[in-house]
């Protein structure tokens, strides 16, 4: 099956925030602009500066990558161009659609990527190996 999903489907969302004196709130919920209903949230945190994390795309599965604390980037491949997104911004998050193979790189010290993901863990949603992933592509 083709994949017909380019990087340049992969979009930096402003979540928004609200102000307040003692500092910023920012809200995702299920049904709002988010781009899918969220069904699984993990963090990845303690990676040294510098290190990198990921390296596989999803069959069916979107994430939306949101730097909590710190920054790091996001390499992303469609297996025809590539693209390298910058999060650094807590209420911004980088939505990530199945049929891209992304890898998180250069984390600052101390940064938090935070995960939302459209499915439960499935093992046999990832695509772990770049050669397969060119092959599911086709």
């Amino acid at each position: 099956m083709k994949n017909n999903i380019s990087v340049f489907d992969c979009s930096v969302i402003d979540l928004g925030k609200i102000n307040f004196a003692e500092g910023n709130l920012t809200v995702v919920e299920n049904n709002s602009s988010f781009p899918f209903n969220v069904k699984r949230v993990f963090y990845l945190y303690d990676i040294a500066g510098g290190e990198s994390r990921g390296a596989h795309a999803h069959k069916e599965c979107h994430q939306f990558l949101i730097a909590a604390s710190g920054s790091f980037e996001v390499e992303l491949d469609d297996g025809t161009y590539k693209r390298q997104v910058f999060l650094n911004n807590p209420n911004m998050g980088l939505h990530i659609p199945p049929g891209i193979w992304a890898s998180e790189v250069n984390f600052s010290s101390g940064a938090i990527c935070l995960v939302l993901a459209s499915h439960t863990y499935n093992e046999k949603d990832y695509i772990r190996d770049y050669n397969n992933f060119l092959e599911f592509l086709k």
